[in-house]
């Protein structure tokens, strides 16, 4: 069971090259696959304010997960209770909440991020 961080799923919708060939792999012949609903959040701040061109929309890019098999994970009220007292160490309010998803679903997280391994949380980027 995997989570995938913002930039990975962008990167494996635009298969993009950036994307570790074994990574691919590993997010194709897994069966439980989730992206957060944080992750469209971001992706939609970061359009709105010219951070993120998009190619397509944000519902079409849920789709694409969709068919491919990638499971929407909603916030839930655990995450935010592990939120309160996660450590400082990243910034990112997406990141950090991301982490807590990962923590408390006990889900491997694809990220390439380097400050997230510095959590108590499972990562895999090689």
């Amino acid at each position: 069971m995997i989570l995938l961080d913002t930039h990975t799923l962008l990167w494996f919708l635009g298969d993009d090259e950036k994307l570790p060939s074994g990574i691919r792999e590993l997010i194709e012949n897994d069966t439980d696959v989730f992206v957060s609903i944080a992750s469209f959040w971001e992706i939609a701040i970061k359009n709105s304010i010219g951070k993120l061109p998009l190619y397509c929309t944000v519902t079409e890019m849920m789709d694409a997960c969709f068919q491919r098999g990638i499971r929407l994970l909603q916030i839930k009220a655990e995450h935010l209770e592990l939120l309160k007292d996660l450590p400082k160490i990243h910034g990112d309010p997406f990141d950090r909440l991301l982490v807590c998803q990962a923590k408390t679903e006990n889900l491997l997280f694809i990220t390439k991020d380097e400050n997230i391994p510095k959590y108590d949380v499972r990562t895999k980027w090689e």
